[in-house]
């Protein structure tokens, strides 16, 4: 669900994706290293180690927990009841084979603001495969998105994603002398929602979504502790006369700072419909984020391995 403007002489996703193409990636150098896969939230790895790269994970991810402080419409369940009050959230990757093969899934669970913010009321499961090639970024994801408290709608997709990446301390020599303590990485791409069993293209449950667009950026504002973050979702509708004109368009904009492997961050999302007037779903919310990985190589150093 998390995961979940205007006409003009070019397509719309066409004139969105260039505009922010033009901000985020302004240098055409090879790119390296920002995640293995597209998610709204920042790395927590250290830019000038990426020690994802050197050594395989035998596995780790991170725990989450987040109460949306200010929501005026974003739902609670998949059938748009409710108002979300809590999300808790486990993620867990463990490669398969170095950085070309990593298998992680992601457990979503909300509360329902309105009916006393404790009581789980859904849950939205991903699995997926997921790698690195030089630059680019490929996903093989499966979701299913199903309410807890009662009988109701489900939502559930599998997509391909493919995404390229850009890390301007390694990829910019201009940005290095300019800005040597601080970093700005991103990844930009397309996917395609190939099964869909009632994925919707709008935040009012209309139509059914084909292609996603996806973009991210992180900007480092003081050694990896304080992060600026925006992430951007267009889905497409497979009913639409135009199948590559975006339907909705997703955005969250959001701080982190962090301590170690904790992140405290504050942010905002907003999800729109973008071809015609419609329920716009948005919150504000703080979370807490707890990061751990454990490689085999620490594993075999530790003994703990044949």
């Amino acid at each position: 669900m998390i995961s979940r403007q205007y006409r003009s002489s070019a397509p719309t996703w066409l004139v969105l994706l260039t505009g922010l193409l033009a901000l985020i990636v302004p240098w055409p150098e090879p790119a390296f290293g920002l995640e293995k896969y597209g998610r709204p939230l920042p790395s927590m790895d250290e830019p000038e180690h990426e020690a994802r790269e050197e050594e395989e994970t035998l596995f780790g991810g991170y725990l989450l927990t987040g109460a949306f402080v200010k929501n005026p419409t974003f739902a609670a369940r998949p059938d748009n009841t409710g108002l979300v009050g809590m999300r808790h959230m486990l993620h867990l990757e463990t490669d398969l084979y170095k950085q070309y093969l990593t298998f992680y899934t992601d457990q979503n669970f909300f509360s329902d603001r309105t009916d006393g913010w404790i009581k789980l009321t859904e849950w939205d499961g991903t699995f997926a495969f997921t790698g690195v090639l030089d630059r680019f970024n490929w996903r093989l994801q499966y979701e299913r998105d199903a309410p807890l408290d009662r009988r109701g709608l489900k939502q559930a997709y599998a997509d391909a994603l493919v995404t390229a990446r850009f890390q301007a301390i390694q990829d910019s020599s201009w940005w290095r002398h300019t800005f040597p303590n601080q970093n700005l990485t991103a990844y930009a791409g397309a996917g395609w929602l190939f099964h869909n069993s009632q994925y919707f293209a709008r935040p009012n449950n209309t139509g059914r979504a084909l292609f996603r667009y996806v973009a991210h950026a992180d900007l480092d504002v003081y050694k990896n502790k304080v992060v600026l973050y925006g992430d951007m979702n267009l889905f497409t509708d497979r009913e639409a006369s135009n199948t590559l004109n975006p339907s909705e368009l997703d955005w969250i904009v959001g701080i982190a700072v962090r301590w170690k492997d904790t992140e405290l961050a504050f942010y905002r999302e907003e999800d729109r419909p973008l071809d015609q007037s419609g329920l716009v779903q948005k919150y504000y919310a703080v979370q807490l984020r707890f990061a751990f990985d454990v490689s085999k190589g620490a594993l075999e150093r530790m003994g703990l391995k044949r």
